[in-house]
């Protein structure tokens, strides 16, 4: 098979993985730079163009887009789909699972746990906000955070008034939600390959941090799901209608809640703590999906 990467960088870790998984399996395998790619899409014969050339035909694209270059990387992957390029995870998919807002809506819609979670732009009344959600301590997010970026957590009510009040003067859409006290500063990573959970790792937050993100100092381990949580992530996997991502969970006094679907998990942590091949089954995946023209919206909403 032809397989195309798309991603900004050859040498980050998930991408070289992706890359030495496909053609230990005898595939070839090209990284494209998403942000280089344009497109003819006004020919009956749509097409991607790169370094001044037409990309040859692809059998399947892993996209490996950021969150600060979704829109133009969806309309990148739109555009292969169109060609009839099987596309792990689809465009409108990634588009849901990037807005937050939409994907804790789509979650509740149904019934699949999460914090209580209120949103606003300029609430009349702010403390009515909070006391939505259970009032202080309360974890207060930007729409737009990524990796733990724009996540504030208010121990009390006067602190949770004063951010919100900070971000609301920024123009800012926030989103409150309770804080789940009985996780303990830490989450767990679900990696959902093809309606399965291929991998689980625990993240704890480093001392005096709330977030977990590996990126900001957490540690990972190995972790043991519980059957309601295998099947919490394989939901929100599928409520999201993505084939590959990694599903977000904190173990609650009342079950396993969902913070966020992830539709381009990263590698290093995930294999490096569970010893598995996740990268080789990304590639398996696709070995028994991948069709001309198989993508379609899957998901609702």
């Amino acid at each position: 098979m032809r397989i195309a990467i798309l991603s900004r960088n050859s040498r980050l870790y998930s991408t070289s993985r992706l890359v030495e998984a496909g053609r230990a399996r005898g595939h070839e395998v090209d990284v494209i730079d998403t942000m280089h790619c344009y497109m003819d899409i006004t020919s009956s014969r749509p097409s991607v163009r790169y370094k001044g050339k037409r990309l040859p035909y692809y059998d399947a694209v892993i996209p490996r887009i950021g969150a600060s270059v979704t829109f133009y990387g969806t309309s990148v992957v739109r555009q292969f789909e169109m060609m009839g390029t099987y596309s792990v995870n689809e465009s409108v998919a990634i588009s849901r699972s990037r807005d937050k807002l939409r994907s804790l809506q789509l979650l509740s819609r149904k019934g699949i746990g999460m914090p209580r979670t209120g949103f606003a732009h300029h609430p009349d009344k702010i403390e009515d906000v909070i006391k939505t959600v259970g009032g202080a301590p309360v974890v207060i997010k930007l729409l737009e955070g990524t990796q733990g970026i724009g996540v504030v957590l208010a121990d009390t009510h006067k602190a949770a008034e004063s951010i919100i009040e900070a971000f609301m003067g920024l123009n800012a859409s926030i989103l409150v939600q309770e804080f789940i006290k009985e996780a303990g500063g830490s989450d767990i990573r679900c990696f959902v390959v093809g309606g399965k959970v291929v991998a689980a790792m625990k993240r704890q937050a480093a001392p005096g941090e709330f977030r977990s993100n590996l990126h900001r100092g957490g540690q990972a381990s190995l972790v043991r799901l519980s059957p309601a949580e295998r099947k919490t992530a394989v939901d929100a996997a599928k409520t999201m209608g993505l084939n590959c991502c990694g599903v977000d969970i904190l173990r609650s006094n009342n079950g396993p809640v969902v913070m966020e679907v992830n539709s381009s998990p990263g590698l290093e942590g995930i294999e490096k703590a569970t010893n598995k091949d996740v990268a080789g089954m990304i590639i398996e995946f696709i070995e028994k999906s991948a069709e001309p023209h198989k993508t379609k919206t899957r998901g609702k909403g």
